[in-house]
Protein backbone atom coordinates (compact mmCIF):
# COMPACT_ATOMS: atom_id res chain seq x y z
CA UNK A 1 0.00 0.00 0.00
CA UNK A 2 1.33 3.44 -0.97
CA UNK A 3 0.71 5.02 2.42
CA UNK A 4 3.15 6.97 4.59
CA UNK A 5 3.09 8.45 8.06
CA UNK A 6 5.70 11.19 7.81
CA UNK A 7 7.12 12.28 11.16
CA UNK A 8 9.02 15.40 12.24
CA UNK A 9 8.00 17.54 9.26
CA UNK A 10 6.15 20.83 9.60
CA UNK A 11 4.37 22.80 6.88
CA UNK A 12 5.79 26.24 7.64
CA UNK A 13 4.44 28.52 4.93
CA UNK A 14 2.72 28.90 1.56
CA UNK A 15 2.83 31.66 -1.07
CA UNK A 16 1.08 32.15 -4.40
CA UNK A 17 1.54 34.35 -7.45
CA UNK A 18 -0.72 34.77 -10.47
CA UNK A 19 -0.55 36.83 -13.66
CA UNK A 20 -2.41 40.13 -13.51
CA UNK A 21 -4.31 39.39 -16.75
CA UNK A 22 -7.80 38.03 -16.05
CA UNK A 23 -9.99 36.40 -18.70
CA UNK A 24 -13.74 36.17 -18.11
CA UNK A 25 -15.70 33.24 -19.54
CA UNK A 26 -17.67 35.70 -21.68
CA UNK A 27 -14.38 36.78 -23.32
CA UNK A 28 -13.99 33.47 -25.20
CA UNK A 29 -15.15 33.91 -28.78
CA UNK A 30 -16.26 30.28 -29.11
CA UNK A 31 -18.97 30.86 -26.46
CA UNK A 32 -22.21 32.67 -27.11
CA UNK A 33 -23.46 34.72 -24.17
CA UNK A 34 -25.93 31.97 -23.29
CA UNK A 35 -23.26 29.26 -23.49
CA UNK A 36 -20.94 31.27 -21.25
CA UNK A 37 -23.68 31.55 -18.62
CA UNK A 38 -24.36 27.82 -18.76
CA UNK A 39 -20.64 27.13 -18.37
CA UNK A 40 -20.37 29.49 -15.39
CA UNK A 41 -23.35 27.94 -13.65
CA UNK A 42 -22.40 24.29 -14.22
CA UNK A 43 -18.59 24.22 -14.31
CA UNK A 44 -18.34 27.10 -11.85
CA UNK A 45 -15.34 28.84 -13.40
CA UNK A 46 -16.11 32.51 -14.08
CA UNK A 47 -12.60 33.91 -14.43
CA UNK A 48 -9.00 32.71 -14.73
CA UNK A 49 -5.57 34.39 -14.60
CA UNK A 50 -3.59 33.91 -17.81
CA UNK A 51 0.19 34.28 -18.19
CA UNK A 52 1.41 36.49 -21.05
CA UNK A 53 3.78 35.15 -23.68
CA UNK A 54 7.23 34.69 -22.22
CA UNK A 55 6.05 34.06 -18.66
CA UNK A 56 6.65 30.49 -17.49
CA UNK A 57 5.51 28.52 -14.46
CA UNK A 58 9.04 28.84 -13.09
CA UNK A 59 8.77 32.65 -13.19
CA UNK A 60 5.58 32.64 -11.12
CA UNK A 61 6.98 30.07 -8.70
CA UNK A 62 10.16 32.11 -8.29
CA UNK A 63 8.16 35.21 -7.34
CA UNK A 64 6.20 33.20 -4.77
CA UNK A 65 9.40 31.63 -3.43
CA UNK A 66 11.21 34.96 -3.08
CA UNK A 67 8.33 36.40 -1.07
CA UNK A 68 8.00 33.30 1.12
CA UNK A 69 11.73 33.14 1.87
CA UNK A 70 11.67 36.82 2.81
CA UNK A 71 8.72 36.47 5.20
CA UNK A 72 10.04 33.24 6.73
CA UNK A 73 13.43 34.86 7.27
CA UNK A 74 15.18 31.81 5.83
CA UNK A 75 18.77 32.15 4.68
CA UNK A 76 19.09 30.90 1.08
CA UNK A 77 21.92 28.58 2.17
CA UNK A 78 19.58 26.83 4.63
CA UNK A 79 17.36 25.31 1.92
CA UNK A 80 18.47 21.70 1.53
CA UNK A 81 15.79 20.47 -0.89
CA UNK A 82 14.20 22.20 -3.89
CA UNK A 83 11.40 20.44 -5.77
CA UNK A 84 9.69 21.85 -8.87
CA UNK A 85 6.33 20.23 -9.57
CA UNK A 86 4.97 21.15 -12.99
CA UNK A 87 4.01 19.72 -16.37
CA UNK A 88 5.13 22.97 -18.01
CA UNK A 89 8.84 23.13 -17.27
CA UNK A 90 11.11 25.59 -19.02
CA UNK A 91 12.74 22.92 -21.21
CA UNK A 92 12.54 19.18 -21.86
CA UNK A 93 16.03 19.13 -20.37
CA UNK A 94 17.58 20.22 -18.04
CA UNK A 95 15.29 19.95 -15.00
CA UNK A 96 13.76 23.32 -14.18
CA UNK A 97 14.55 22.81 -10.48
CA UNK A 98 18.25 23.11 -11.34
CA UNK A 99 17.61 26.39 -13.13
CA UNK A 100 15.62 27.68 -10.16
CA UNK A 101 18.39 26.71 -7.75
CA UNK A 102 20.57 29.20 -9.57
CA UNK A 103 17.90 31.88 -9.95
CA UNK A 104 17.02 31.68 -6.26
CA UNK A 105 20.70 31.78 -5.27
CA UNK A 106 20.43 28.57 -3.28
CA UNK A 107 23.41 26.55 -2.12
CA UNK A 108 25.20 24.19 -4.51
CA UNK A 109 24.58 21.55 -1.82
CA UNK A 110 20.81 21.81 -2.44
CA UNK A 111 19.09 18.61 -3.64
CA UNK A 112 17.00 19.46 -6.74
CA UNK A 113 14.30 17.44 -8.47
CA UNK A 114 11.45 17.92 -10.98
CA UNK A 115 8.13 16.14 -10.41
CA UNK A 116 5.70 16.31 -13.39
CA UNK A 117 2.61 14.83 -11.70
CA UNK A 118 -0.11 17.30 -12.64
CA UNK A 119 -3.12 17.79 -10.40
CA UNK A 120 -1.78 15.53 -7.62
CA UNK A 121 1.53 17.37 -7.75
CA UNK A 122 1.34 19.29 -4.47
CA UNK A 123 0.71 16.11 -2.49
CA UNK A 124 3.44 14.22 -4.38
CA UNK A 125 5.89 17.03 -3.63
CA UNK A 126 5.00 17.07 0.09
CA UNK A 127 5.37 13.28 0.21
CA UNK A 128 8.77 13.24 -1.49
CA UNK A 129 10.16 16.19 0.47
CA UNK A 130 8.63 14.96 3.71
CA UNK A 131 10.38 11.62 3.39
CA UNK A 132 13.66 13.42 2.69
CA UNK A 133 13.29 15.56 5.81
CA UNK A 134 11.86 13.05 8.27
CA UNK A 135 15.23 11.75 9.55
CA UNK A 136 16.72 15.22 9.99
CA UNK A 137 19.47 14.69 7.41
CA UNK A 138 17.87 17.59 5.54
CA UNK A 139 16.30 20.43 7.52
CA UNK A 140 14.43 22.66 5.07
CA UNK A 141 12.64 22.14 1.76
CA UNK A 142 11.10 24.52 -0.75
CA UNK A 143 8.42 23.06 -3.01
CA UNK A 144 7.55 25.07 -6.11
CA UNK A 145 4.26 24.00 -7.68
CA UNK A 146 2.73 25.68 -10.71
CA UNK A 147 1.78 25.52 -14.37
CA UNK A 148 0.96 27.53 -17.45
CA UNK A 149 -1.58 24.88 -18.36
CA UNK A 150 -3.50 26.93 -20.90
CA UNK A 151 -0.60 26.77 -23.37
CA UNK A 152 -0.65 22.98 -23.43
CA UNK A 153 -3.99 22.87 -25.21
CA UNK A 154 -5.51 24.14 -28.41
CA UNK A 155 -7.07 27.58 -28.19
CA UNK A 156 -9.80 26.15 -30.41
CA UNK A 157 -10.67 23.38 -27.96
CA UNK A 158 -13.89 24.40 -26.24
CA UNK A 159 -13.70 21.38 -23.92
CA UNK A 160 -10.38 22.43 -22.37
CA UNK A 161 -9.49 26.11 -22.79
CA UNK A 162 -11.99 27.58 -20.29
CA UNK A 163 -11.09 25.12 -17.51
CA UNK A 164 -7.56 26.21 -16.65
CA UNK A 165 -5.76 29.15 -15.13
CA UNK A 166 -2.06 29.87 -14.60
CA UNK A 167 -0.38 30.08 -11.21
CA UNK A 168 2.83 29.54 -9.26
CA UNK A 169 3.06 28.55 -5.60
CA UNK A 170 5.80 27.98 -3.05
CA UNK A 171 5.49 25.69 -0.03
CA UNK A 172 7.99 25.57 2.84
CA UNK A 173 8.59 22.40 4.85
CA UNK A 174 10.89 22.19 7.85
CA UNK A 175 12.29 19.46 10.10
CA UNK A 176 10.54 19.83 13.46
CA UNK A 177 10.46 17.09 16.09
CA UNK A 178 7.32 18.64 17.61
CA UNK A 179 5.37 18.49 14.33
CA UNK A 180 2.27 16.36 13.94
CA UNK A 181 2.54 13.37 11.60
CA UNK A 182 1.59 13.90 7.95
CA UNK A 183 -0.38 10.92 6.66
CA UNK A 184 -0.67 10.36 2.92
CA UNK A 185 -2.30 7.68 0.80
CA UNK A 186 -1.74 7.34 -2.98
CA UNK A 187 -3.21 5.25 -5.80
CA UNK A 188 -2.62 4.82 -9.53
CA UNK A 189 -4.86 3.56 -12.35
CA UNK A 190 -2.41 3.52 -15.25
CA UNK A 191 -4.91 1.76 -17.51
CA UNK A 192 -6.78 5.06 -17.76
CA UNK A 193 -3.80 7.21 -18.80
CA UNK A 194 -5.30 8.19 -22.16
CA UNK A 195 -8.08 10.20 -20.50
CA UNK A 196 -5.62 13.05 -19.83
CA UNK A 197 -2.63 13.19 -22.16
CA UNK A 198 -0.58 15.01 -24.77
CA UNK A 199 -0.29 12.50 -27.66
CA UNK A 200 2.75 13.97 -29.44
CA UNK A 201 5.96 15.57 -28.19
CA UNK A 202 7.50 12.75 -26.20
CA UNK A 203 9.72 9.96 -27.47
CA UNK A 204 6.81 7.56 -28.06
CA UNK A 205 5.41 10.01 -30.63
CA UNK A 206 8.07 12.63 -31.51
CA UNK A 207 7.03 15.89 -33.11
CA UNK A 208 6.50 15.69 -36.88
CA UNK A 209 4.52 17.91 -39.30
CA UNK A 210 1.46 15.77 -38.48
CA UNK A 211 1.74 16.91 -34.85
CA UNK A 212 0.49 20.36 -35.86
CA UNK A 213 -2.38 19.24 -38.11
CA UNK A 214 -5.71 20.29 -36.60
CA UNK A 215 -8.69 17.96 -36.55
CA UNK A 216 -12.30 18.88 -35.85
CA UNK A 217 -13.84 16.42 -33.39
CA UNK A 218 -17.17 18.24 -33.28
CA UNK A 219 -18.87 20.11 -30.44
CA UNK A 220 -16.28 22.87 -30.61
CA UNK A 221 -13.31 20.57 -30.06
CA UNK A 222 -10.57 21.39 -32.57
CA UNK A 223 -7.02 20.35 -31.74
CA UNK A 224 -3.80 18.80 -33.07
CA UNK A 225 -1.82 15.85 -31.61
CA UNK A 226 0.65 18.30 -30.02
CA UNK A 227 -2.14 19.58 -27.77
CA UNK A 228 -3.28 18.15 -24.45
CA UNK A 229 -6.66 16.44 -24.54
CA UNK A 230 -9.28 15.67 -21.91
CA UNK A 231 -11.78 12.85 -22.21
CA UNK A 232 -14.33 14.62 -20.08
CA UNK A 233 -16.69 11.74 -19.38
CA UNK A 234 -13.89 9.34 -18.40
CA UNK A 235 -12.28 11.93 -16.12
CA UNK A 236 -15.61 12.79 -14.50
CA UNK A 237 -16.42 9.13 -13.86
CA UNK A 238 -12.95 8.53 -12.40
CA UNK A 239 -13.00 11.64 -10.20
CA UNK A 240 -16.37 10.97 -8.57
CA UNK A 241 -15.73 7.27 -7.94
CA UNK A 242 -12.16 6.31 -6.97
CA UNK A 243 -11.08 9.33 -4.86
CA UNK A 244 -14.25 9.31 -2.68
CA UNK A 245 -13.83 5.58 -1.98
CA UNK A 246 -10.25 6.16 -0.89
CA UNK A 247 -11.24 9.08 1.33
CA UNK A 248 -13.95 7.00 2.98
CA UNK A 249 -11.49 4.19 3.69
CA UNK A 250 -8.89 6.68 4.95
CA UNK A 251 -11.36 8.21 7.40
CA UNK A 252 -12.36 4.77 8.64
CA UNK A 253 -8.78 3.51 9.00
CA UNK A 254 -7.79 6.48 11.15
CA UNK A 255 -11.13 6.75 12.96
CA UNK A 256 -11.65 10.33 11.81
CA UNK A 257 -15.04 11.99 12.18
CA UNK A 258 -15.72 14.32 9.24
CA UNK A 259 -17.83 16.59 11.41
CA UNK A 260 -15.52 17.04 14.41
CA UNK A 261 -11.97 15.94 13.53
CA UNK A 262 -11.38 17.95 10.34
CA UNK A 263 -11.36 21.76 10.09
CA UNK A 264 -11.21 21.96 6.29
CA UNK A 265 -11.52 19.58 3.36
CA UNK A 266 -9.28 20.82 0.53
CA UNK A 267 -10.44 19.21 -2.70
CA UNK A 268 -8.67 19.69 -6.01
CA UNK A 269 -10.58 22.39 -7.87
CA UNK A 270 -11.18 20.51 -11.12
CA UNK A 271 -14.66 21.90 -11.68
CA UNK A 272 -17.74 22.60 -9.59
CA UNK A 273 -19.66 19.54 -10.73
CA UNK A 274 -16.90 17.18 -9.60
CA UNK A 275 -16.25 18.90 -6.26
CA UNK A 276 -19.97 19.17 -5.51
CA UNK A 277 -20.48 15.48 -6.26
CA UNK A 278 -17.59 14.43 -4.00
CA UNK A 279 -18.85 16.66 -1.18
CA UNK A 280 -22.37 15.26 -1.50
CA UNK A 281 -21.23 11.64 -1.75
CA UNK A 282 -19.04 11.91 1.35
CA UNK A 283 -21.49 14.12 3.28
CA UNK A 284 -18.84 16.71 4.05
CA UNK A 285 -20.09 19.79 5.94
CA UNK A 286 -20.37 22.40 3.19
CA UNK A 287 -18.95 25.17 5.41
CA UNK A 288 -15.71 23.19 5.71
CA UNK A 289 -15.14 22.91 1.93
CA UNK A 290 -13.59 26.08 0.44
CA UNK A 291 -13.86 26.78 -3.31
CA UNK A 292 -11.81 29.20 -5.40
CA UNK A 293 -12.28 27.83 -8.92
CA UNK A 294 -14.79 30.58 -9.73
CA UNK A 295 -11.90 33.05 -9.56
CA UNK A 296 -8.89 31.00 -10.68
CA UNK A 297 -10.10 27.91 -12.57
CA UNK A 298 -8.30 24.58 -12.42
CA UNK A 299 -4.72 25.31 -11.30
CA UNK A 300 -3.45 21.74 -11.54
CA UNK A 301 -1.01 20.86 -8.77
CA UNK A 302 -1.23 24.40 -7.38
CA UNK A 303 -4.95 24.01 -6.70
CA UNK A 304 -4.69 22.96 -3.05
CA UNK A 305 -1.97 25.44 -1.97
CA UNK A 306 -4.00 28.15 -3.72
CA UNK A 307 -6.98 27.31 -1.50
CA UNK A 308 -4.78 27.82 1.56
CA UNK A 309 -3.70 31.26 0.38
CA UNK A 310 -6.98 32.57 -1.03
CA UNK A 311 -9.65 31.05 1.20
CA UNK A 312 -8.31 30.02 4.63
CA UNK A 313 -5.21 32.20 4.95
CA UNK A 314 -6.21 34.00 8.15
CA UNK A 315 -7.28 30.78 9.86
CA UNK A 316 -4.02 29.00 9.00
CA UNK A 317 -1.93 31.94 10.17
CA UNK A 318 -3.65 32.24 13.56
CA UNK A 319 -3.74 28.72 14.96
CA UNK A 320 -3.59 24.98 14.54
CA UNK A 321 -5.83 23.53 11.83
CA UNK A 322 -6.53 19.99 10.71
CA UNK A 323 -6.75 19.55 6.93
CA UNK A 324 -7.84 16.65 4.77
CA UNK A 325 -6.67 17.04 1.16
CA UNK A 326 -7.84 15.15 -1.92
CA UNK A 327 -6.27 15.38 -5.38
CA UNK A 328 -6.81 13.44 -8.61
CA UNK A 329 -5.57 13.72 -12.17
CA UNK A 330 -2.85 12.67 -14.64
CA UNK A 331 -1.85 9.07 -14.72
CA UNK A 332 -4.56 8.45 -13.59
CA UNK A 333 -3.54 9.13 -9.99
CA UNK A 334 -5.32 10.14 -6.82
CA UNK A 335 -4.44 10.63 -3.19
CA UNK A 336 -5.60 11.66 0.26
CA UNK A 337 -3.51 13.57 2.79
CA UNK A 338 -4.14 14.39 6.46
CA UNK A 339 -2.10 17.17 7.97
CA UNK A 340 -2.37 19.20 11.19
CA UNK A 341 -0.71 22.56 10.83
CA UNK A 342 0.75 24.95 13.35
CA UNK A 343 0.46 28.72 12.69
CA UNK A 344 1.92 29.38 9.24
CA UNK A 345 3.47 32.21 7.25
CA UNK A 346 1.20 32.99 4.29
CA UNK A 347 1.72 36.18 2.26
CA UNK A 348 -1.28 37.55 0.39
CA UNK A 349 -1.69 36.65 -3.30
CA UNK A 350 0.98 38.27 -5.48
CA UNK A 351 -0.07 39.73 -8.84
CA UNK A 352 2.68 39.89 -11.46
Amino acid sequence: MARWEIKNVRLTGVAMSVPSKVVDTHDFDFFSSEEAEVFNNTVGIYRRHIAPDGMCASDMCQVAAEKLLEELGWERSSVDVLLFESVTGDYRTPPTSCILQNRLLLSEDCFCMDIPMGCCGCMYAITVAGNLLTTGNAKRALLLVGDTALRMGSMKDKSRVPLFGDCGTAIALEYDETAYDIVVDFHTYGKGYEALMTPHGGFRHPITPVSFKYEDFGNGIVRAPIHTLINGMNVFSFAISRPPKSIELFLADYNLDRNTDIDYFLIHQANKMIVDRIVKKLKFPQEKVPYNLEEFGNLGGASIPSLMVTRIREQLMKGEKTLLMSSFGLGLTWGTMWIKTKPMIIPDVILI
